[in-house]
């Protein structure tokens, strides 16, 4: 199967860290197992089948009190092909077919970026099946 589109660049668009004091500091060091892996799409069309796809991540722990914050935006400018002119289409294309490819850089990057941050040998086993993800929303 032909590819329906081509990313012509990737970027971070908004990065943030935010830790409000050392304790907040030490506490996510110590429970960062509670922290939990959110992840958002949307996208926005530019001009002439070019779109830009965002792809949000938050790491955090909505139980904290003292929280420390993480989150990245990662941004996808993509050309569709002519071809593709059925909405529902073009929703796969969003929703499943750019994240799946991007997600693995993004996903590399923020790990990077966690782990520059002083939270060491942080890792996200989880995989995500953004066609399920799809097919959930749906529902």
């Amino acid at each position: 199967m032909t590819e329906k589109y081509k990313i012509l660049t990737e970027f971070v668009k908004d990065i943030s860290c935010e830790t409000p004091d050392v304790e907040s500091f030490l506490e996510t060091k110590e429970n960062i197992s509670k922290y939990n892996l959110s992840i958002d799409i949307n996208s926005k069309p530019i001009k002439n089948k070019i779109i830009e796809v965002n792809i949000l991540l938050k790491f955090r722990d909505v139980s904290e009190k003292k929280k420390s914050h993480y989150e990245i935006t990662y941004s996808a400018i993509t050309r569709l092909e002519d071809s593709v002119k059925d909405k529902k289409e073009m929703e796969k294309i969003v929703l499943i077919s750019i994240p799946s490819e991007i997600f693995p850089r993004l996903k590399n990057l923020f790990i990077s970026i966690l782990k520059n941050s002083g939270l060491g040998n942080i890792k996200f086993d989880t995989q995500i099946d953004f066609e399920k993800l799809y097919n959930e929303r749906l529902n």
